[in-house]
């Protein structure tokens, strides 16, 4: 029985260390090309992904892109040729953490550095004193709350806010639910790594799944190239440091919050219904009494969190009538 159990022991470990040290997923030809079509530009000696697209002539007005969390730029992928065909200028980016760009570990992720890094971009792009059009989701919405705050106070080198849309993200910490995942990588101690080296495909897009619409599923090759946007440069290790943004959403609520009450930039939010994570109708009844001047646009029933990939044209035309608005 001992000599089982040391055969089997035996052939189980090299078979465990085998699996935690899986080579990232290859890049989809999609993927490859949304790579090969951006560039690098360097925020304390760390490489930071984005995409620059030049558009519309006759045009002068610039949008940049700020995507959620576990995910990427990419994100956009579906609706940036529209914006091309509006905006002179369509800008994203990966925050550090995320897709293309470095992860470095250990490190102290906070939103507060996105959105330095975000400023470090524009001065990068000679767009310091352009105004700009912010777009943003889920955690970008929060980086994009920290640009508005600097911006409202005249902070150096704060950019020019023309204005802002923010969709599905956690805005306000009392009618934000996180995964049950994040919570336990967030709080998890010594167990987060571990859990994090266990982390598969298989378990990533079950919990990524649920924060989509049933009919409005990615297809298996869309969860792919999430999940190697994710793994890439050993994302998934970093995942625990990225989520304090929880965290940070608590302990600055008044600045954040206060700094979409105080402003006068124009304001607009595009709502998928059926989010879980931002339910509906508590966190929609509590925008519209918090932000009365915002307007706002809901999508159909059945989009959830991702409104940008589950309804691009329904999400395009909605942020279009906004920009048009003003």
């Amino acid at each position: 029985m001992n000599e089982r159990r040391l055969l089997l022991g035996s052939l189980l470990v090299p078979l465990l260390a085998l699996y935690l040290h899986v080579p990232a997923p290859q890049l989809s030809p999609a993927l490859r090309s949304w790579s090969s079509s951006g560039s690098f530009f360097t925020y304390n000696d760390l490489n930071v992904f984005y995409r620059d697209s030049s558009g519309a002539v006759g045009s002068s007005d610039i949008v940049v892109l700020l995507h959620g969390f576990p995910t990427s730029s990419y994100d956009w992928s579906k609706i940036w040729e529209g914006l091309t065909q509006r905006f002179h200028r369509v800008i994203a980016l990966d925050f550090l953490g995320f897709g293309f760009s470095d992860k470095p570990r250990p490190h102290g992720y906070s939103i507060f550095e996105q959105a330095t890094i975000v400023e470090g971009l524009l001065r990068h792009l000679g767009l310091r004193h352009q105004r700009i059009n912010l777009l943003s989701h889920d955690y970008g919405d929060t980086v994009a709350q920290e640009l508005l705050h600097r911006y409202e106070h005249n902070k150096t080198g704060s950019i020019l806010i023309n204005s802002l849309c923010l969709s599905n993200g956690g805005i306000f910490p009392e009618t934000h639910y996180p995964r049950f995942i994040q919570t336990l990588l967030k709080d998890g101690g010594l167990l987060s790594p571990i859990l994090l080296r266990l982390m598969n495909f298989f378990f990533f897009s079950q919990g990524l799944g649920a924060v989509f619409g049933p009919y409005t599923q990615p297809s298996q090759a869309e969860f792919w190239d999430m999940w190697t946007a994710v793994r890439n440069n050993d994302g998934n290790l970093v995942m625990d440091s990225i989520l304090q943004y929880i965290n940070q959403r608590k302990k600055h609520r008044e600045r954040w919050v206060g700094a979409l009450k105080s402003t006068s930039v124009p304001l607009h939010l595009i709502y998928g219904p059926l989010d879980p994570v931002n339910p509906h109708p508590e966190f929609l009844q509590l925008y519209r009494k918090v932000l009365p001047t915002s307007t706002v646009s809901v999508l159909d029933d059945h989009i959830s969190h991702y409104p940008q990939l589950e309804d691009p044209t329904g999400f395009l035309n909605a942020y279009l009538n906004f920009i048009n608005s003003f």
